[in-house]
């Protein structure tokens, strides 16, 4: 894996976790949202903006899959540590709490993470 794909890789990743958070914002400034507010969400800067990142994250993703970096490893990585940058920021932006069963959830991940891409091929 060249350091350009690498970069493009943390890219994508950062930007599919920060995808979720900003559509939890939308959710979260605006509260509830019933029939008649579908259209005036529809134009959310949040949402909008959560969106966007969905899809540079997807298009991120896939320069990073046609180099030839294995699906069966950039897909573990990918989610889990989008997931781990989720629950950290959920926790800051959102206070939601975080007991010490999610804390050792997110080392183990941590360690698994470290395992699955021991076998990512090498940076140029």
């Amino acid at each position: 894996m060249t350091q350009l794909t690498l970069i493009v890789f943390i890219l994508a990743i950062v930007l599919n976790a920060s995808a979720n958070i900003l559509i939890k914002a939308s959710a979260y400034r605006s509260g509830e949202m019933g029939a008649e507010d579908f259209i005036r969400q529809l134009f959310n800067p949040w949402l909008i903006a959560g969106l966007a990142s969905f899809g540079l994250a997807f298009i991120a993703y896939r320069h990073v899959l046609s180099q030839s970096v294995p699906l069966s490893i950039a897909y573990p990585i990918m989610t889990s540590l989008g997931f781990i940058i989720v629950l950290v920021a959920s926790r800051f932006f959102f206070q939601e709490s975080l007991d010490w069963i999610q804390y050792a959830g997110i080392a183990m991940m941590i360690v698994g993470l470290w395992l699955v891409a021991s076998r990512m091929p090498a940076a140029n």
